[in-house]
């Protein structure tokens, strides 16, 4: 709870507004404070951890949401073992994502290649609109 929505529901308790006016006064606190949550620079600055993906959508007329949270952490550790796996193996695995319809090479992931792309994700936004949903992409 912020500290002028305290000093608000302070002065109901002690009489010196209405319930009206207290739910006036934190209308109007709520729309000051919507942009400033809502932007993109409220992002916390630092070392970004999580790659992140929003989808809101209107399926046949029913709102869904979908909200992934990956740790970078995790991307990491993947991009390493990937340097594991026997070259037969990789091939087969190209071959089985590029029939799913991903066309990833495994045999280009590097670590280093990684890390770069890491350091320039927490200036990234990607934001995609349609008629039915919109898409964001970033990191946090």
């Amino acid at each position: 709870m912020t500290e002028q929505r305290k000093d608000i529901l302070d002065m109901l308790a002690a009489g010196k507004v209405t319930a009206e006016e207290a739910e006036q006064l934190i209308a109007a606190l709520e729309r000051d404070q919507a942009p400033a949550v809502a932007g993109h620079d409220a992002r916390p600055k630092g070392k970004v951890k999580y790659l992140r993906v929003v989808v809101d959508a209107n399926d046949n007329g029913e709102p869904s949401r979908v909200n992934v949270r990956v740790p970078l952490q995790l991307l990491r550790a993947g991009v390493r073992l990937a340097a594991l796996i026997p070259p037969q193996a990789l091939v087969k695995a190209n071959a089985s994502l590029s029939d799913s319809g991903v066309p990833i090479d495994l045999t280009q992931l590097k670590p280093e290649q990684l890390e770069a792309l890491v350091e320039h994700l927490d200036e990234v936004t990607v934001e995609v609109d349609s008629p039915d949903a919109t898409v964001r992409v970033f990191c946090e």
